[in-house]
């Protein structure tokens, strides 16, 4: 299982508790230091079944400078792809990656579907 965060982030460190109250092992991975690849995020979004907006940080100060409420819905999924993977403060947090499943955000009734 791969923990994709940013540690200083509140509902990160809920998620990070909430994975080793449940007995979790993972691999954790900081998004600012190593940010998701184009092609790892096109396979997320593809193994997720989310809409691409919801890889989006919305309430990040980056996504509100660039205005990409505004922008997005102009935008290919191929660009959002591209530029999803230009800067991780970009991408919604934390991330798992199990298996085949892929959970963006944290939500604990989703969660609960790791086992």
């Amino acid at each position: 299982m791969n923990f994709i965060c940013y540690p200083k982030c509140t509902t990160c460190k809920k998620a990070k508790k909430w994975l080793e109250e449940k007995g979790y092992e993972y691999t954790e991975r900081h998004i600012a230091e190593d940010n998701p690849s184009y092609e790892e995020i096109k396979e997320w979004h593809a193994k997720s079944g989310l809409p691409l907006k919801r890889f989006f940080n919305t309430s990040g100060v980056l996504y509100k400078e660039m205005h990409l409420k505004d922008e997005l819905p102009n935008m290919s999924e191929e660009e959002q792809y591209r530029l999803l993977a230009t800067n991780g403060m970009l991408v919604k947090r934390p991330i798992v990656i199990s298996g085949d499943k892929v959970l963006v955000g944290f939500k604990e009734a989703e969660w609960e579907m790791l086992d």
